[in-house]
């Protein structure tokens, strides 16, 4: 037991923040970007670094300074309206979505192309990977030890020569942007970056990097704030480099892969090329330790949440959570990314202006009369935008649609801004802080 951190140890803590990051969506959609954006890349590569990157770190930070997990967080909502939030989002980043995903991209670019892409070779695989999740995440306070000093230095390894082979050996040049990117670059980059879904991850894995911190011993909590956000620093650098070298891959290998609709098909196509066979095996080691790390601290953290919640031991849950997130992985990865769009467009406005006023929580005298009908204003709004997303304008009334930033999928955002300034300037007026 000790009462700080050495240097190695806050690296280590680093690297699990890392990896716990760096998962499924965080591999398959920045190529993709990169495609679609080719000689708008660099707008659009910085869009999806404010959401993939950017917004993740704000929410380390939030995290740590109100003690690293959830319930803290709402705390302003109120008990009922602040587990209804986080559960929300623990489905949401968990067994719903992210987890699942985590196993079926595995599959789809650590095993199909080696096994090929069938239903029960899907079915095994995914039984097989959830069941060494399980095992890991069993153990949460080895976290550290097992992901944040053994895996993630092999992960980074592998990154580093992907990363290096996207710059060093590009598959072709970038070529018109097509779709949203033609028009607003940055925009678009912004709103694919909700698909890594690492705003909500950062919800859930605050709790896991502060345990990883109090697994060391270290008992004050000035010192879990600033090593959850050096922790948080090393993560974000790491992030943006994978992010910028894999946008830069997709905007280069337009020619290699024009047709393409998923990231997979983009790295597969462009590992084969540079690499050869051996290439395959090379990606096909960095998405199983990207995503099983992922998928560990997912169920990890799901388990701390959800044991606190429910008459169930921690135990109880993570074995749940890994049963249901093996039957959602075998619909597969095209119909979980459908599903979760809508669902991410309708909770990201909530856990952005969740995030932005936990940051600025020392300003505000009553912090429920400031919280409530600002992030009320923002689930609103992201439900619309989740209809847009799903499909379902008709059912969007036509003066909410011509808002500022709706066509951008931003509409939710001046009325969110209108919000905050009529409720601060009643915070001002309401008296002593509560």
């Amino acid at each position: 037991m000790t009462s700080t951190l050495k240097t190695w140890d806050i690296l280590a803590l680093g690297f699990m923040t890392f990896a716990l990051f760096l998962g499924a969506g965080n591999i398959i959609f920045p190529p993709m970007v990169g495609l679609a954006s080719g000689t708008s890349m660099w707008p659009a590569a910085l869009g999806f670094l404010l959401t993939g990157v950017g917004l993740p770190l704000l929410t380390v930070v939030a995290l740590a300074r109100v003690g690293g997990g959830m319930p803290a967080l709402t705390s302003p909502l109120g008990k009922a309206a602040g587990i209804a939030l986080g559960v929300a989002v623990y489905l949401s980043i968990g067994p719903l979505f992210a987890t699942p995903r985590t196993a079926t991209v595995s599959f789809a670019m650590g095993a199909a192309p080696f096994v090929g892409d069938t239903p029960l070779n899907l079915l095994i695989f995914t039984s097989i990977y959830f069941g060494l999740a399980l095992l890991l995440s069993l153990y949460p306070g080895r976290l550290m030890d097992n992901i944040g000093k053994i895996l993630t230095p092999v992960l980074i390894l592998a990154l580093a020569i992907l990363g290096g082979a996207a710059f060093l050996v590009p598959a072709g040049v970038p070529t018109a942007p097509t779709g949203n990117y033609a028009q607003q670059a940055l925009a678009e980059g912004f709103l694919q970056g909700y698909q890594t879904m690492d705003a909500l991850g950062a919800l859930v894995f605050g709790v896991v990097i502060v345990n990883a911190i109090k697994s060391r011993g270290i008992q004050d909590a000035r010192l879990h704030t600033r090593y959850a956000i050096a922790a948080g620093i090393i993560a974000a650098l790491g992030l943006g480099l994978v992010y910028v070298s894999l946008v830069y891959l997709g905007a280069y290998s337009a020619q290699l892969t024009p047709d393409a609709t998923t990231g997979v098909e983009v790295l597969t196509h462009y590992v084969e090329r540079t690499f050869g066979a051996p290439g395959l095996w090379l990606l096909a080691a960095v998405i199983l330790l990207a995503c099983l790390t992922t998928g560990v601290g997912l169920i990890s953290a799901c388990g701390v949440y959800f044991s606190h919640l429910l008459p169930l031991s921690y135990r109880t849950v993570v074995i749940v959570i890994s049963a249901f997130s093996l039957g959602a992985a075998n619909l597969g990865l095209a119909q979980l990314i459908a599903i979760a769009v809508p669902a991410l467009y309708t909770i990201y406005p909530v856990a952005i202006a969740l995030v932005a006023l936990n940051l600025l929580s020392g300003l505000w005298r009553n912090q429920r009369l400031v919280f409530v009908p600002v992030l009320l204003v923002a689930l609103c709004f992201g439900l619309l935008d989740g209809l847009k997303a799903a499909g379902l304008e008709g059912l969007i009334p036509t003066a909410l649609q011509t808002l500022p930033g709706a066509s951008m999928g931003l509409g939710w955002l001046p009325p969110v801004l209108a919000t905050w300034a009529v409720v601060v300037v009643l915070d001002r007026l309401s008296g002593n802080k509560s």
